[in-house]
Formats: C-alpha cells, sequence, structure tokens
C-alpha cells in the first residue's frame, strides 16, 4: 500500500510539473508570439499602410506637377519639410522646405517633359518651385484680401487667371510676366519685387518677378499645410496681365490696412 501510495504520489507530482510545464510553455509562448510575431505583423501593416498613403501623395503630386509644367510654368526641385527641420544640409535653415534644392534653381528650372519625370522619380518627397519673371510672375496676398478680390477678378475674364492658396494665409495670383524691358534702367529693383525670403518684410502684396519663386501645389509647408489650386482657378487657364490684377489687389489690401508704398513705383515699370 505504502508503495502504491509512493507511486500516486509520484504521479501526482509528475502531473502537476507537466501542467505546471504546460502552463508555463503557452504563457512564455503567448508572450514570445506576441512579442516576435504578432507586434511585427502589427508594424508590417502599419508600414503597408503609410506606403500606400504615401504612394497617392507621390501621384497626386505627380500630376500636378507634370500639369503645371505642361501649362508652361518652368520648375525646379525644392526642400521639403522634415521633422522640425528642413531636408536641406543647412543647420538652422530659416525657410524648412520653402526654397529650391540647388543654388541653380534659375537656369535649372524646366517645364521639359523628360526632365520632370526624372525629377519626380528620383526626388519622391520634393517640393516644387516655379520661377517667375520667365513666363510668369505671381501677386502674392494675403488671404483675406485675396479674397475680397476674387470675385470681382473673376467677374472679368481679363483678370481671370490660376489662383492659388498657400496655406491659409496667402494667396497667389498667376499673371503674364512683364518680361525684361528694352532699357535696363527701366527695370529697378522695387519692394513688390519679392523674394520668399523677405515674407516678414513685405506682408502686404509681393510680386514675384524675375530672380524670385513660389511653390507649386501640391507643396507642404512646414505648419503641415500645403499649396493647392483653387477649384476652378488651376493652371490651364490663360495667364491675365497683371497691371489690372494689381490694382484690384492693391484696392482689397488697402480695405484691410496693407501698406503698398511702393504701389506707384510699380506703375513705372
Amino acid at each position: 500500500m505504502a508503495g502504491k501510495n509512493r507511486l500516486s504520489g509520484w504521479l501526482r507530482r509528475g502531473a502537476d510539473s507537466a501542467s505546471g510545464s504546460a502552463r508555463g510553455f503557452d504563457q512564455s509562448s503567448v508572450r514570445g508570439f506576441d512579442r516576435d510575431f504578432a507586434r511585427p505583423a502589427k508594424e508590417t501593416r502599419a508600414s503597408r499602410s503609410r506606403d500606400a498613403r504615401q504612394a497617392l501623395v507621390t501621384a497626386h503630386r505627380d500630376e500636378l506637377i507634370t500639369a503645371a509644367a505642361g501649362a508652361g510654368l518652368p520648375l525646379a526641385p525644392a526642400a521639403y519639410p522634415d521633422g522640425y527641420g528642413c531636408s536641406c544640409d543647412r543647420i538652422g535653415c530659416p525657410i524648412p522646405g520653402l526654397h529650391p534644392v540647388s543654388l541653380a534653381w534659375q537656369t535649372q528650372a524646366s517645364t521639359e517633359a523628360e526632365q520632370v519625370g526624372q525629377w519626380l522619380r528620383t526626388q519622391p518627397l520634393a517640393n516644387f518651385v516655379t520661377a517667375t519673371g520667365i513666363t510668369h510672375d505671381v501677386l502674392d496676398v494675403p488671404a483675406e484680401a485675396g479674397r475680397l478680390a476674387l470675385e470681382r477678378l473673376t467677374a472679368d475674364s481679363a483678370t481671370l487667371g490660376p489662383v492659388a492658396a498657400q496655406g491659409e494665409g496667402r494667396l497667389l495670383f498667376f499673371t503674364a510676366t512683364r518680361g525684361t524691358p528694352a532699357d535696363e534702367d527701366e527695370w529697378w529693383p522695387c519692394q513688390l519685387d519679392c523674394h520668399p525670403e523677405t515674407a516678414d518684410e513685405h506682408p502686404g502684396i509681393r510680386w514675384h518677378c524675375r530672380g524670385s519663386y513660389v511653390l507649386l501645389p501640391p507643396a507642404r509647408l512646414p505648419s503641415g499645410e500645403t499649396v493647392s489650386w483653387l477649384e476652378g482657378h488651376g493652371p490651364d487657364l490663360p495667364l491675365p496681365d497683371p497691371l489690372p490684377v494689381l490694382a484690384i489687389l492693391s484696392d482689397a489690401c488697402a480695405q484691410f490696412g496693407y501698406e503698398t508704398e511702393s504701389e506707384s513705383m510699380a506703375w513705372g515699370r
């Protein structure tokens, strides 16, 4: 009997030990599976989702940039916001994501389909700028003044042209360029001929012409906003003469108290 009890005890201990081992195995296996397989699977799904979103963004960007080049807007690759900074190599870049990649952007700017296609393929995250003063100028105004002027501009087919929103703060009115006058002395710099880096100095009307540029849709801004064409005002519209557009925008800016002290100088172009 004693032997039988000992045998029963041994069997019970063996069963308990096996049960404990099984329980230990199950728990560690689940934890290991979750750690080694389940979580990477979630990360893989998230990565695939991000990749899909990026593919859609890239396709949208490529379509818009190709259309802008096809409309005759010379363009060049630009930097893009990267985290809290800029994709360029400049430490403490003052205008992250708002400037061309190359210092030779003016001569680099192109509408050639092959060149544009190569940039799109090799720089999938890049913003793009369009060089002004070659085929077109851009009148850049505060959004509130631009919206006020827009109804008047669209009512007159002669002043109807492409218009883009730069985030919620500015509207960009694309016009024909004034070109280079026969007398170079007539082409003097004025405060309306603004480079993007001078935005804080000229919060009212800013006239981008020779030597300047603006971001093209769908460029991403450091604020998280984007540049976008207003509905019905895409790059396929004809470019109006800048002076009638300037007059209307100047009136709208004046109503909001934006100074246009350089306006009288600009008429002498």
